[in-house]
């Protein structure tokens, strides 16, 4: 299968816009916001073509589907891969050092298997950097349907993931409620703004804000954000 490289450059350039716009509204550059291409369930060629235009960072929702592409797509080397998705701990050899981030650490149990097997592989000099960056998932809205540390919760759990080898959280992300509009998920995205601001007294290292979809991005940009997981207003729908 192959991709035209005309209208997924023309999507791109328009959410290049904007994010562009949307930080321009909030007084920042849009240089500070990193632009992550959901490819969950999009084949190998979709990705090398999202590279040909340039995209440069990768989500997947699935760890043993990364895994697949990081063998499948040509060009792997030259992105960065991030994993988006709820990691199970029988999982996290498919995404350990092979993700430049792990995105939604919800618990102490997910937390000490990544630092113990990133242990391992530092000690056999296979671990990048020595270290497997992270962030850690708030569920904001206490939704027992989505994985994620209660805000109540997220003090305790960052300062014991400060105090494991080898992992390094760098950021909070969350995922709102389903929302009818954009607006209505900005009280979140503030909230969770808040909430690093607020720990990052004490973990300075804290500096990245992973929020915002396809749906509601530009109000995520205009609230902090810094990376922003779109997928179908760049690729359109996913395969069935």
């Amino acid at each position: 299968m192959s991709y035209e490289l005309q209208p997924l450059s023309a999507a791109l350039a328009e959410v290049q816009a904007r994010i562009s716009r949307a930080a321009e509204r909030a007084g920042r550059a849009a240089d500070e916001v990193t632009l992550i291409g959901v490819t969950k369930r999009h084949p190998a060629a979709l990705i090398e073509a999202a590279h040909a235009v340039g995209i440069r960072d990768v989500g997947e929702n699935y760890a043993q589907e990364l895994a697949q592409k990081l063998d499948q797509v040509a060009c792997a080397d030259e992105l960065r891969w991030h994993f988006i998705g709820h990691l199970q701990r029988n999982k996290v050899k498919y995404v350990l050092g092979r993700s430049a981030l792990i995105h939604a650490v919800d618990s102490e149990r997910l937390a000490r298997e990544i630092s113990k097997q990133a242990q391992a592989a530092a000690d056999a000099e296979k671990l990048p950097d020595g270290s497997q960056r992270l962030l850690m998932a708030v569920n904001l809205a206490d939704e027992e349907q989505k994985s994620g540390v209660s805000e109540k919760d997220a003090p305790a759990l960052l300062d014991l993931i400060a105090e494991l080898p080898h992992i390094e959280c760098v950021g909070l992300m969350t995922m709102p409620p389903f929302a009818q509009t954009p607006e209505q998920n900005r009280a979140y995205f503030q909230r969770l703004a808040a909430l690093r601001r607020e720990l990052a007294t004490s973990h300075p290292a804290l500096t990245e804000l992973s929020m915002g979809t396809t749906g509601d991005f530009e109000v995520a940009v205009e609230e902090g954000a810094t990376l922003v997981r779109v997928g179908t207003a760049l690729f359109g729908a996913r395969p069935g």
